[in-house]
């Protein structure tokens, strides 16, 4: 089986459609979307729009619980935007849609974690930025995942694998829509992609095995930078053209 895989559009329609079409292209039997959807100074409503229309299977990333559940005083300023954009409809969606979900036998998708959607699976962060998550920190963040071959995880932006020794193989597709961010939870850090690109992951058994293909598309990324310099973030729009925070 075919899978694409693709996370944390975040609003990003231009990134969403480029990475579509390549998908399209790639043969996949199904596309399976990690959450972190709307929020972003780009095209909230309109990415909303898109994404029920494909009806793909989908779990719900930490914004949109922040989206559903926070006051607009506790939101951030992206949350605080695409709150203001988005309509009833998209709201009745985004509350439908589960923190995990097997799209195939053998497979378990999910945000962050599968019990946790603010956690990093494949980074740690300590006082120092982030690095590469440790096998066993891995292993004590799953939980309790036998029986799956394949686990499906986004929220850092950042693409990459792991294969556990014994276990399954993971799959972070890195992000369609935000290529670079920073944080202050647990500690001040970043997250970059180093590049301005759309991302996400092909993976299929073929081989006896699952296997990944992590893919990089060009789309119109200025496009995107000029709508959130137009909601008064030059940062994302910095981060949008270049795939770095600074």
């Amino acid at each position: 089986m075919r899978l694409a895989v693709i996370s944390d559009v975040h609003g990003n329609l231009p990134a969403l459609d480029a990475v579509l079409t390549a998908i399209a292209e790639d043969g996949a039997e199904l596309t399976v979307n990690l959450g972190d959807l709307l929020s972003g100074p780009v095209q909230p409503a309109e990415t909303a729009d898109r994404l029920i229309e494909l009806g793909l299977p989908t779990v719900a990333g930490n914004h949109e619980r922040q989206l559903l559940t926070f006051s607009e005083q506790r939101m951030g300023m992206v949350d605080r935007l695409t709150s203001s954009l988005i309509g009833a409809r998209h709201r009745s969606w985004m509350a439908s849609l589960p923190m995990t979900l097997s799209p195939a036998p053998g497979v378990l998708a999910f945000h962050g974690t599968p019990t946790d959607d603010l956690q990093y699976l494949l980074h740690t962060v300590t006082a120092a930025g982030a690095r590469e998550a440790t096998v066993d920190e891995v292993r004590s963040r799953l939980g309790e995942v036998s029986g799956y071959h394949l686990l499906l995880c986004g929220h850092t932006h950042v693409a990459g694998s792991l294969r556990l020794p014994g276990g399954p193989l993971i799959v972070n597709p890195g992000s369609v829509g935000w290529p670079a961010y920073t944080d202050d939870r647990p500690f001040e850090h970043e997250m970059a992609a180093g590049s301005p690109h759309a991302r996400y992951a092909l993976v299929d058994d073929a081989s006896g095995r699952w296997e990944v293909s992590l893919r990089e598309v060009t789309y119109p990324w200025d496009k995107a930078a000029a709508f959130a310099e137009g909601f008064g973030r030059p940062d994302v729009a910095h981060a949008l053209r270049t795939g770095r925070n600074s």
